[in-house]
Order: structure tokens, then C-alpha cells, then sequence
């Protein structure tokens, strides 16, 4: 399924990028007693019932509210070491598919301060409701 909106499918694209937090994150004794620096990306494919129709009202309970979104990636990645950077994206992911209006989650976990000579390292998961 493709992650960007679709009307004629009914879904829009909500993304929360570049969500940086201090965690625990890894399999090194350091990983496990100092936090590191984590950026966190998520892309929803989410219902929209009113596509392709016609604009839905303006209201906040009607959408999936990226805030949200971000507080529970954040809750998640600050609750505790994790060993594996995949282990994180996918409790994200299933956390986020906890709303039934969100049909696909692709997250990105990524580890900037890793290597000296490397941008970021890092895993992206995809989970899917059938």
C-alpha cells in the first residue's frame, strides 16, 4: 500500500518528522546507562472518509492529530532501554495502529551520533492492519 494520500482509496497522509528524544536505545553497556540522541519519523496511511468527494468538517476529532501521534512515539521511545533500534520502531508502529482509522505505519528510528562517519544509522519498519 502506498504511504502518500489516496483519494479514490480514501486515505490521507498524516507524518510526524525529525522527533528527537533522549533514549535508551541499544545493545552497548554505554546504549544502556547514558541516553543518546533518537529521531523518530512516522508516516500514517489513515481513512478518510470523505475522499474523494468532498472536504470533511473542521474539526479535530474527525483526523488522527499528529500531536497525539507524537506524545505516544515519544512515551514509547522515553519509557526505557530497548536493545534494537527495529524493536522500538515496531512498538511504535503497533501503538499508533491502536487507532482504528489508521490502515498502514511506517516508522523511522534513527541514530545520529553513532558512527563519526555517517550521517545517521538507523531502521524503518512498516506495520499494516488487516
Amino acid at each position: 500500500m502506498s504511504m502518500g494520500p489516496d483519494a479514490v482509496a480514501g486515505l490521507r497522509q498524516v507524518f510526524v518528522r525529525g522527533l528527537t528524544v533522549q533514549a535508551h536505545l541499544g545493545v552497548h553497556p554505554h546504549e544502556k546507562t547514558q541516553p543518546q540522541r533518537v529521531v523518530i519519523g512516522i508516516d500514517l496511511a489513515v481513512r478518510d472518509p470523505h475522499a474523494p468527494a468532498s472536504a470533511g468538517p473542521d474539526e479535530l476529532s474527525r483526523v488522527v492529530d499528529y500531536g497525539v501521534v507524537a506524545d505516544i512515539a515519544r512515551r514509547i521511545a522515553c519509557a526505557g532501554h530497548v536493545r534494537l533500534a527495529e524493536t522500538l520502531a515496531e512498538r511504535i508502529a503497533i501503538a499508533v495502529l491502536e487507532d482504528r482509522r489508521v490502515v498502514t505505519a511506517r516508522v523511522t528510528v534513527e541514530k545520529p551520533d553513532v558512527l563519526r562517519d555517517v550521517t545517521s544509522v538507523g531502521v524503518v519498519v512498516e506495520r499494516t492492519r488487516f
